[in-house]
């Protein structure tokens, strides 16, 4: 079982940036995070692969999110910048032993507690 510890979130206003991160517990193969608001579908935001580096963004997220990862702390990061009110939902850290880039992010086997990011 690999257990995922996100910490980051907060309040910001418009146009500011947060950097979330998301510690795990054991190695794993790919990496990611997903946003979820209350009544709406979870939407992907980025994933990665930790021994490659390579990454992977939603259409919509590419440009103001940066997704890293940290070998040697095991940890993923991601840097959210120009931020607006859309930018507002719960968001998840996840992760999967498993390959596929097919895959959605909120389907990985593991998955963080969550953190509010709040934009006004």
């Amino acid at each position: 079982h690999v257990q995922l510890v996100e910490s980051g979130g907060g309040s910001v206003q418009a146009g500011g940036s947060l950097r979330l991160s998301c510690a795990a517990s054991d190695t794993v193969v790919v990496m990611g995070w997903f946003r979820q608001s209350p009544g709406k579908e979870r939407e992907d935001v980025a994933r990665i692969y930790p021994s490659s580096g390579r990454t992977r963004y939603a259409d919509s997220m590419k440009g103001r999110f940066t997704i890293s990862h940290d070998n040697v702390k095991n940890t993923m990061f991601l840097q959210m910048n120009n931020l607006t009110p859309e930018d507002t939902p719960v968001y998840y850290c996840a992760a999967s032993r498993l390959s596929g880039d097919s895959v959605a992010i909120g389907d990985f086997g593991y998955r963080g507690q969550g953190t509010q990011v709040t934009v006004s």
